[in-house]
This record gives structure tokens, C-alpha cells and sequence, in this order.
């Protein structure tokens, strides 16, 4: 019973699994047996999908037949990827892509045929896809690129050059020459000596070459021999050679030391001090008797560069020789706030060298904008006073070589922190050879101040002379003799305070400089209101016909003197403090206290400006109706004479000045310095040498003095061979 129960059960199993089969094979029609990347094409027969290939037929029935991958990049190949492009290969498919070196300019990286192609050379080197090393510079060739030494570097032994795998070490000594163009005995001796210790240089003997370096540099500078001839640009140029040319065979030596600190002092006082310690991020703090230095270590890695890294300050104090007569390059900030301090043009600044000369170099050789900035603190000398002048200044200052050729001091990108007891702190964001300076900032341009002293000195002889010409000469005494006897004094008094006490000699504004400055208050006004009468009374002369003396001399010394001694004494209990400045003793530009000078010159000379046009052309008339035969050209010749004699005594000069809005415009400011500092002796030229009557005393009293009588029948004579010509000019002279 059991066992026909068992058999029954494994019956009724035979049956569903042969029921099942069938129903497969009718519902699908496929053969089971088919081998993989195949398809089948009924119950019995087989076929490959596409890309792939039977080891039979195209359609098998034979169970043992495989499908193989077909290999669409292999010859031979109807695939064409186009140029620059390689065909790649996948198990039943294919794809082109760039060669290696190339890339597409557009589109997707794969594609399938040359029409989707476009593959262009790609500059790995301007790219940053090139993996030379930092010791190398990348050329991009075809496809690729090739990785060469920089110049003055050569190979590491063992690796090619001019290969992507190429490694190259700095030779320190192979490019310091000569700088091109400069002939001198000296300095080529000093180079040929570098040569020869280069070529005896081995890497374990770094620091006695260095010692030997330093010691070569030192008898370069204490016998400087033909160099001294050599112009001033030259010696620069010199100097910035052995400057940069110094820091690169340093700062190459330095890479082939031990990890440890090193300071040298030659017998001559120069100094080096190097640190060379693996990169970091943390403050280092290094230096020697000249100079010391603060820096974050980050920034003396040089980029991509595994070794250690390299600091270094090397000072000389003979390297000022070559430096000397250097200029100092003014920021234009500077420059500003110079000019707001001494309110006036600065026209560059005088420099001394205090300190050493500190040539500052790192591994990283791109410092001219450092990532963080290095404090720097230099020891210099006192200078000859403890505290600077008004017009001197400490400064942290750099050596700088520009495109232009030009090298000179500046302090771009560097400010003092403090100075205190011969020790000075900068801080900067760029590294060069460091100094401390003594500027001494020229305030006034010496060429206007030598014409200014040289025409002033001239002006007060002559002024003189004026003078006693008006009081002794009394064939010319009148109210018009007794304004220009006036002018010439004030103009006298005001020109020999100026030369004597113009300038300031402390730092402050004393006593004597506020003296000074009311003084020329005083007196240019007095000058400019007596021309202000002089210009009265010719409109009286010329213009009214006034035939009467003018105002009486009371009146006149009250006006020419009790005027501007009650504008200056309102001025002075307005404002005491305007009088002086830190430069010159003059009136201040504060609060606008110069309008206290400016605005009566500007009235004066604008009423006298209106009054030389008006002379003039009645003049003209005048000469016209009194003389009409009188030749043309001589008739310019006498209105040109008293043209010019009315435009100095009524200081029509000066507004030369009042346009002289801008203290750079210096045309105008050479123009006005030469016209008004010789007033003098254009007043005594058109008022006495060329007035007959001043003549004729002069020869008088020459006969005097030679101790001949003087001929009234010579005199009288000239008076009436002359008396026809002369009549016609006498209401001209009347006018001068």
C-alpha cells in the first residue's frame, strides 16, 4: 500500500514536469541550449547578436559552437575614427577617442565615426596637464611636450635632458658674468676670480666657498679701482649685477648645506646669515649685528618643490659707494601728503645711506608679492642730529630696477613701524636689498631759489642807487619822484628782509620767522599801495590833464604807510599764528590768511592794469597831436620806453604770480621769479639812465669827482642842439 503510494506520487511528478516542457517549447520556439552572446532562431538553431562572431556558421545547431567578440579596430577595418583619433575596442562594440596629447574641441570625449571628430593638439604646458619637474621648464611639442633644464641648471647625474622624466640641479656659478655693455678692468678681474671658484666647487665645500665668495665681494668693493670712474647710472648698474647675481649663487649654495643655521662675518664687516630647515607654517626669526627678520617659513617654500627651504640676509656696508647720488622715487601719496605738510612743491629729496645694504633672498624666487609680509629691523648709525629737521625723514627704503633701465631708491610696498635707538622697523611685502635712509626732501627748487638770491642782490644795488638818485637829484623833485623815492625804499627794506631771513632755520615756527613774515607783509603792501598812488597820480597827469602837484607828501606817507599797517595790524589780532611757516617764514595757507596779502595786490593791480591800458593809448594820442612828423618807428621807440617803465612801477608784473594756480607750472614760476626779483633794475634803468635830467647830474658830478669844471657852455650847448628833438618828448617823460 505504502510502496504503490510512493510510485503513484513520482508518476504523477513525470507527468508535470514532461507537461511543462512541452508547454515551453511550444510557447517560446527557442532552444535552450544556446551559447552565450548568441540568439536563438527556433527550438533548434542559434545565432550570434551582432559584434560577435560563431566558430561555425552564422545560424548553428551544434551545441559546442561559441560566439566570439569581434575586433572592429583590427586590419582589417572598414572603422575610420578620422585624424588624431585611435579606435578602442569593447566586447561587441567599438569607440574612437583623441590620441594622447589631443583632445576634443567640442562634442562628447567618444564618438563612433570621423565626422563627430574633433581632436585638436592640446599646450599642456599652458594648461598645467605636464608633470615636469619644478627644476625644468615644459616646451609643447606635437601631441606631447618635453621637460628641459632652466638656464644655469644642468641635469641630475644619470637623467637626460629635454625628457618629461628630467631632473635638473642649479650650478651656482654659470651665469654670473659681467653685465653686458659696462668696460672695466676691475670688475672683470672680480668675475674671472668667480669663475675660478666655481670650478672648484664641490658640494661639501659649500661654506668655504661662501667664505671665499664674500671675501672676493669685500676686495671688489674696498678696491673698487677704474669703477670710481665710471658715471653714477653706471655704478648702479653695477650694483644692482652684484646685488641680484649675489642672492642667486647664495641662495644656490645654500641648497647643498646641512639643515642647520649659519652666520659669517668677514674682516670687513660684511655679514650672512642663512637658516635652511624643512617647510612649515610657523614664525622664524633670524639675522645678525646688521639687520633680523620676522617671516612666516610658509612663504620661503618656492612652489612645488619638496626639499627644504632657504632664508638668508646678506649686509655690506661697502656697498654704499656704488649706491652713492642714487634718487629717491616718491610715491605720489608721498609725494601729496610732502606737499600739504610744507605747503609748496617738493621737488624730489637728497638721500644718505644709515644702514647697511641687506640683500633679502629665499627659496622662493617669486617675492614681489609675498603672501604674508616679513618685519624687518635694521641697525643704521645716528645721524648728525638725534631728531630729523622739518624737512628730513627717516625711511625704509629698497633698492628697484624697472623695465625702463632706471634704478634708484623707493619705498613702494614698505612702511616703518618705529625707530628707536639706531635700530629701525619696516615691515614689507616684497623682498630686494633693504637700507635705512636719511631724505632729505628739497622743499624749493634751486635754480629759481639761485636766480631769486642772484636777482635780488642785483635789485637792492640799484634800489640804492634809486634811492639816492631821488633825494640828491633835484632838477626831477616832484610828487611823482617822491612815490617812486617810496617805492624804491619799501621795495629796498622788503627785498634785503627777504634775502636775509626768509628761510627757516629750526623746525618750528619761532619768534623770528613770525617777525620776518610781518615784516614782508608789511613792506610788500607798502610797495604795492605806493604803486597804487603812482598809479593815481598818473591818471591825475595823463588822463585829467591834472596840472597841479598831486597830493601833498603828508598825504601820501599816510596813505603808502598807514594803510598796510592797518591791514597787517588787523591781520596779526585776527589770526597771530598765520604769520610763519615750517619751511620759509611767509604767511600761512591756513584759514585762508594769505588773502590777507593777495586780496589788496589782486585790487591794486587790477585798478593799475585798467590804468597802464588807459596811459597807454592816451600816450599814444598824445604823441600823435603834439608831434605828427615824428617818425613812426621812433614814436614806438618812446611809447614802447614808457610802456615798460609804467609796467614795473605799477607792478603789472606781479600778476604773473596770480595765475600761478598750480606751484608745477614752472614757466610761470620762472617767469615771475625773473621779473619781479630784478623790479630794481628795470626802476632804476627806465627812471634814472634813461631820464635826461638824471643824465646830465650824473655827468655833472662825475666832473666833480675826475676834478674838472663842469662846462655850462657844453651844457648849454647840448641843450639847444637837442631842444628841437627833445620837445616832443618831454610830456612822455613827464609820464615815465
Amino acid at each position: 500500500m505504502g510502496g504503490g503510494g510512493g510510485s503513484g506520487v513520482f508518476l504523477a511528478l513525470c507527468v508535470l514536469l514532461t507537461l511543462s516542457e512541452a508547454e515551453s517549447q511550444n510557447s517560446g520556439g527557442c532552444a535552450r541550449w544556446c551559447p552565450p552572446n548568441a540568439t536563438c532562431v527556433d527550438r533548434n538553431a542559434c545565432r550570434c547578436k551582432p559584434g560577435f562572431v560563431s566558430s561555425s556558421e552564422e545560424i548553428f545547431t551544434d551545441p559546442t559552437v561559441t560566439c566570439d567578440d569581434i575586433n572592429e579596430c583590427a586590419p582589417p577595418t572598414k572603422v575610420f575614427c578620422g585624424k588624431l583619433a585611435d579606435c578602442q575596442n569593447v566586447e561587441g562594440s567599438y569607440y574612437c577617442t583623441c590620441s594622447p596629447g589631443y583632445a576634443p574641441t567640442s562634442g562628447p570625449k567618444t564618438f563612433h565615426s570621423e565626422n563627430e571628430n574633433t581632436c585638436q593638439d592640446v599646450d599642456e604646458c599652458s594648461s598645467g596637464q605636464h608633470r615636469c619637474h619644478p627644476s625644468t621648464v615644459c616646451t609643447n611639442t606635437v601631441g606631447s611636450y618635453r621637460c628641459r633644464c632652466r638656464p644655469g641648471w644642468k641635469p641630475k647625474p644619470g637623467l637626460p635632458n629635454n625628457q618629461n622624466i628630467t631632473v635638473c640641479e642649479e650650478t651656482p656659478f654659470t651665469n654670473w658674468t659681467p653685465p653686458p655693455g659696462i668696460h672695466s678692468r676691475t670688475l672683470s678681474r672680480f668675475f674671472d676670480k668667480v669663475q675660478d671658484l666655481g670650478k672648484d666647487f664641490k658640494p661639501d665645500s659649500a661654506k668655504d666657498t661662501i667664505q671665499k665668495l664674500i671675501e672676493l665681494v669685500d676686495e671688489l668693493m674696498e678696491d673698487r679701482g677704474d669703477m670710481d670712474d665710471l658715471a653714477p647710472p653706471v655704478r648702479h648698474c653695477i650694483a644692482t649685477h652684484l646685488l641680484s647675481g649675489l642672492e642667486d649663487v647664495l641662495r644656490a649654495l645654500a641648497k647643498t648645506m646641512p639643515e642647520e643655521p649659519v652666520t659669517y662675518r668677514s674682516p670687513s664687516g660684511t655679514e650672512l646669515s642663512l637658516v635652511i630647515q624643512e617647510q612649515g607654517n610657523k614664525n622664524v626669526t633670524m639675522g645678525q649685528s646688521h639687520a633680523r627678520m620676522l617671516l612666516n617659513w610658509a612663504v620661503a617654500a618656492r612652489a612645488g618643490d619638496p626639499g627644504p627651504s632657504v632664508a638668508g640676509i646678506f649686509s655690506s656696508q661697502n656697498m654704499e659707494e656704488l649706491l652713492a647720488n642714487a634718487s629717491l622715487d616718491l610715491e605720489p601719496e608721498k609725494q601729496a601728503q610732502l606737499e600739504e605738510i610744507h605747503e609748496g612743491p617738493v621737488h624730489g629729496a637728497q638721500v644718505r645711506i644709515l644702514s647697511a645694504v641687506n640683500s633679502v633672498f629665499l627659496s622662493n624666487t617669486n617675492t614681489e608679492k609675498l603672501a604674508s609680509p616679513i618685519t624687518f629691523a635694521f641697525s643704521h648709525t645716528h645721524p648728525q642730529h638725534k631728531t630729523p629737521g622739518s624737512r628730513e625723514e627717516l625711511i625704509c627704503a629698497f633698492w628697484k630696477s624697472d623695465s625702463h633701465r632706471s634704478r634708484h631708491w623707493a619705498t613702494t610696498g614698505c612702511r616703518m613701524l618705529g625707530s628707536q635707538n639706531g635700530s629701525t622697523t619696516c615691515q614689507c611685502s616684497h623682498l630686494s636689498s633693504f637700507a635705512i635712509l636719511m631724505a632729505h626732501y628739497d622743499v624749493q627748487d634751486w635754480k629759481l631759489a639761485l636766480i631769486t638770491k642772484v636777482g635780488l642782490a642785483l635789485s637792492l644795488v640799484c634800489l640804492l642807487l634809486c634811492i639816492l638818485t631821488f633825494l640828491l637829484v633835484r632838477p626831477i623833485q616832484g610828487s611823482r619822484t617822491t612815490i617812486h623815492l617810496h617805492l624804491c625804499i619799501c621795495l629796498f627794506v622788503g627785498s634785503a628782509i627777504f634775502l636775509a631771513g626768509i628761510e627757516n632755520q629750526s623746525d618750528e615756527v619761532g619768534l623770528r620767522c613770525r617777525l620776518v613774515a610781518g615784516l614782508l607783509h608789511y613792506c610788500f603792501l607798502a610797495a604795492f599801495c605806493w604803486m597804487s598812488l603812482e598809479g593815481l597820480e598818473l591818471y591825475f597827469l595823463v588822463v585829467r590833464v591834472f596840472q597841479g602837484q598831486g597830493l601833498r607828501t603828508r598825504w601820501l606817507c599816510l596813505i603808502g604807510y598807514g594803510v598796510p599797517l592797518l591791514i597787517v595790524a588787523i591781520s596779526a589780532a585776527s589770526y597771530s599764528e598765520g604769520y610763519g611757516r615750517t619751511s620759509f617764514c611767509w604767511l600761512s595757507l591756513k584759514h585762508g590768511f594769505l588773502w590777507s596779502f593777495l586780496g589788496p595786490v589782486i585790487f591794486i593791480v587790477l585798478c593799475n592794469a585798467v590804468i597802464f591800458v588807459t596811459t597807454v593809448w592816451k600816450l599814444a594820442q598824445k604823441f600823435s597831436e603834439i608831434s605828427p612828423d615824428m617818425k613812426k618807428l621812433k614814436k614806438a621807440r618812446v611809447l614802447t620806453i614808457t610802456a615798460i617803465a609804467q609796467l614795473f612801477v605799477l607792478g603789472c608784473t606781479w600778476a604773473f604770480g596770480l595765475f600761478l594756480f598750480n606751484p608745477h607750472n614752472w614757466v610761470l614760476s620762472y617767469l615771475f621769479t625773473i621779473l619781479n626779483c630784478v623790479q630794481g633794475v628795470f626802476l632804476y634803468l627806465l627812471h634814472c639812465l634813461l631820464n635826461r635830467k638824471v643824465r646830465e647830474e650824473y655827468r655833472k658830478w662825475a666832473c666833480l669827482i675826475a676834478g674838472n669844471k663842469y662846462s655850462e657852455f657844453a651844457s648849454s650847448t647840448s641843450n639847444t642842439s637837442h631842444h628841437q628833438m627833445t620837445r616832443g618828448l618831454r610830456p612822455s617823460e613827464s609820464g615815465m
